[in-house]
């Protein structure tokens, strides 16, 4: 069995130290959604929910969660992020939200990329909690996680 990484030899917390790993190319997707009632996507779909644009909002939200993802997770690390997309889709019975983060960095993205997805959906859940109580969030997950050796001439 693997051993836990962010726990030292007496089991207390530690950021892991990534100096000597080299900065590579990192890329991480997640995704998530939200079930809502017909109602709810028909004024989403119409633009006519009480706070304003649902989507946009939300999109927005994830975006500005993945940049601060170490404020709200002790152990991670701050990093400079190159790239953050959050689309979120209607789909018959609820809304997908696919996050991607992309950095060059001496670690991974995925906690910035599951933030960026389950911020967006909470978004999503506190602008249409007056209109629909049976709101469900499901399926948050990481669906890709890579790394990528750079170009020699991006390395120094």
């Amino acid at each position: 069995m693997a051993h836990l990484t962010h726990l030292d030899a007496e089991g207390r917390a530690s950021m892991v130290d990534v100096s000597a790993k080299k900065p590579q190319l990192r890329v991480a997707r997640a995704e998530g959604r939200i079930r809502l009632a017909e109602g709810t996507l028909s004024l989403i779909r119409e633009n006519r929910t009480p706070k304003g644009s649902v989507l946009s909002t939300a999109q927005i939200a994830g975006i500005q969660a993945a940049k601060q993802t170490h404020h709200l997770i002790p152990l991670c690390h701050p990093l400079s992020l190159t790239k953050v997309d959050v689309d979120l889709r209607l789909e018959e019975d609820g809304i997908r939200v696919e996050s991607s983060v992309v950095c060059t960095g001496r670690t991974g993205v995925e906690m910035e990329a599951l933030t960026a997805a389950s911020v967006a959906l909470l978004t999503v859940y506190d602008m249409c909690k007056a209109v629909d109580k049976g709101m469900v969030i499901e399926s948050i997950r990481l669906v890709e996680k890579t790394k990528a050796d750079l170009p020699a001439e991006e390395r120094a």
